[in-house]
């Protein structure tokens, strides 16, 4: 994109006033037409979209055409055909694709939660073919927002194009509460590596692992509903009964004056972190699946227990 310091100072000067214009006879969005209820833009993007409908009518690619097009997207960065447009226009007249990425990034930074922007990057990247900017660049955008939807959709598409795995755990160290984080790392961990195999040992340790590491976190908060579902997930994908991790749930329905007080400390099934808030919901949940799965009428009678006292409690507490 062309730079636009000029344009973000003092009164904008419309494409109507402008000499290098007048060649071009705008078309208005309601010409002919007596709407019943117009939208009322402001002057300046109302021009400005006035000529986009004309070069685009007329079929015209130019460097004036990125420099309009830049104008409509930074009034408006959900304009799709703006984006569209000028993304045809830069290959049309085989622009250098560096310069429009390092304004972009600008873009970015101040509209992250417009889809539009991101499909722009995408298209960019592909034809540029050097994903690994793009990482660090990710990265930075998620320190402004660590759970926004559309930078973990672009970074797992960054990942799967160019098969550039890496996962930066300090992200879910930063927040265990980020179901972002955990989607990525499903995502990248599970979703894109080998298909589970109990033969593989490859894919089995890998399984083993990510156990692990979401029983260290639920450890850590157990009331983290993103943490149990990621353990549920994992034994969904190794096809792995729920009943298998009964015996780590099962210290977490406890009230938390029980919690801890057996010296046996086993490094596959952690107990609760002192002063967790217990009995937990999430594992009185999970116990109810196993005994769901395992064909049982209902849920034991201690679970069951376990559950309504649970609720008397946080019905006391509101």
């Amino acid at each position: 994109m062309s730079s636009s310091t000029a344009e973000n100072t003092a009164e904008p000067v419309l494409y109507a006033e402008r000499s290098e214009w007048s060649d071009v006879v705008p078309i208005a969005q309601y010409e002919n037409i007596q709407p019943l209820a117009p939208i009322f833009y402001s002057p300046e993007y109302k021009d400005a979209t006035d000529y986009f409908r004309a070069i685009v009518k007329a079929g015209e690619k130019s460097s004036r055409v990125l420099q309009l097009t830049e104008t409509i997207i930074r009034l408006n960065p959900a304009h799709y055909s703006a984006w569209q447009y000028r993304y045809e226009t830069l290959i049309a007249i085989s622009a250098p694709l560096e310069p429009e990425l390092v304004l972009t990034n600008a873009l970015t930074k101040t509209s992250f939660k417009t889809y539009q922007v991101w499909h722009h990057r995408r298209l960019l990247l592909t034809a540029l073919r050097d994903p690994a900017p793009e990482l660090v660049f990710n990265e930075e955008v998620l320190k402004a927002d660590p759970k926004n939807y559309h930078t973990w959709s672009h970074r797992q598409w960054l990942l799967a194009h160019f098969d550039q795995a890496s996962y930066g755990p300090r992200l879910l160290a930063d927040d265990v509460r980020n179901n972002s984080a955990w989607h990525h790392r499903f995502f990248i961990t599970l979703e894109r590596g080998s298909k589970y195999d109990s033969s593989n040992e490859d894919t089995v340790e890998v399984a083993r692992r990510e156990l692990r590491f979401a029983k260290e976190k639920i450890a850590l908060a157990p009331n983290n509903a993103s943490a149990w579902n990621y353990l549920r997930g994992v034994l969904n994908h190794a096809r792995l009964s729920y009943s298998t991790q009964a015996a780590f749930a099962m210290q977490y329905i406890v009230d938390a004056a029980e919690a801890g007080t057996d010296d046996a400390f086993d490094l596959e099934n952690p107990p609760p972190s002192k002063g967790a808030d217990l009995p937990c919901a999430a594992a009185i949940e999970f116990m109810a699946d196993v005994h769901e799965a395992s064909g049982k009428e209902g849920i034991s009678k201690a679970v069951e227990v376990r559950y309504w006292e649970f609720r008397i409690r946080e019905a006391i507490k509101a």
